[in-house]
């Protein structure tokens, strides 16, 4: 089996990468130079970074290059449209063990470029390193279009908070990969999430006053929003009831379920939903009476204050994922 050895990722498939990230007008210089040369018409670059981290982050026992690729092109390219912006770009580092199968980058490099065309955007260099185990970090680039950046500051008492995309399917996928389930679908919305792209800058355009990527579970992301704006968010918790995926695999994981009408507690289905994480779904908050489109749910009030609630009650337990707890 061929091995990456001293070839760096970038370097070896650059031709390749260029074939399956098709050309785009805003890429003015590609890879194959010391650094990219993006055209940005709005005069205004939005850029988040992020990383992977094999054993914390995916196992490659439980995920294939492919998929693993894709993730973590979604975690950079979400937060961009989180923001309200179009991803446009993707700079890709990647840390390896030399013994690393050749077609293991080539499977990586291919889900990279897919994620990246998803939202139209490509993946545009990057940088290889020698590691012990596979580190992967993406910086996602985007245009703003004319458009005002949504910060996590811009909640009011009054407004609406509201959610698209998947909550939870990718904790449960979580736990049934580590008690050893594997071929579910939320396994798979673990290995390979299916963030909103485009409802970030539609809902910019329809005067969204804050938003934030669900990367860290639902109660800790909205608890950003309510600290840098200074209020409090009541959530409902009948407005985000798991579904029957959910609830049939906390059934197979025995996993106790918050019964209706009771103090939450940070068990069960529910607790995958408002503290799981990983799904990359989109929140925000909007003014009372703007028309949202279909696909957004209101879970959720801004009031004056400074606290996330569910149900006008504290959560009992963690609000979600904390990189630094022990």
């Amino acid at each position: 089996m061929a091995e990456l050895g001293e070839f760096g990722l970038i370097a070896a498939l650059s031709g390749w990468l260029r074939y399956i990230s098709p050309a785009d007008p805003r890429t003015v210089v590609g890879i194959g130079d010391d650094a990219a040369v993006l055209a940005a018409p709005d005069g205004r670059v939005v850029a988040s970074t992020d990383f992977l981290l094999e054993g914390r982050h995916f196992r490659r026992d439980w995920s294939g290059a492919h998929d693993i690729g894709r993730k973590a092109a979604a975690r950079s390219l979400i937060d961009v449209a989180a923001m309200g912006a179009v991803p446009t770009g993707l700079l890709v580092a990647l840390a390896a063990p030399p013994d690393l199968p050749v077609s293991w980058a080539r499977d990586l490099a291919a889900g990279l470029a897919a994620e990246c065309a998803a939202t139209g955007a490509s993946v545009v260099g990057g940088d290889t390193a020698r590691a012990s185990s596979v580190l992967l970090a993406t910086t996602g680039l985007g245009d703003l279009a004319g458009r005002a950046p949504v910060l996590r500051s811009g909640a009011a008492p009054g407004d609406l908070v509201a959610v698209t995309g998947p909550l939870g399917r990718a904790a449960a996928g979580l736990a049934l990969l580590s008690a050893g389930l594997t071929g579910d679908r939320l396994a798979a919305a673990h290995q390979r999430p299916a963030p909103p792209y485009d409802a970030g800058p539609e809902e910019a355009g329809l005067g969204a006053t804050a938003m934030i990527d669900i990367s860290d579970g639902l109660l800790a992301d909205l608890g950003h929003i309510a600290t840098a704006s200074g209020v409090l968010i009541d959530l409902s918790s009948a407005r985000l009831a798991p579904d029957e995926d959910l609830l049939a695999a906390a059934r197979t994981l025995d996993v106790d379920r918050t019964e209706p009408g009771s103090t939450p507690a940070p068990s069960g289905a529910l607790a995958w939903v408002l503290t799981g994480g990983e799904d990359h779904a989109l929140a925000a908050t909007f003014p009372r009476h703007t028309a949202l489109p279909p696909r957004w749910t209101v879970i959720g009030e801004v009031f004056a204050g400074q606290d996330v609630l569910v149900d006008g009650r504290e959560w009992a337990g963690s609000a979600g994922w904390d990189h630094f707890r022990g």
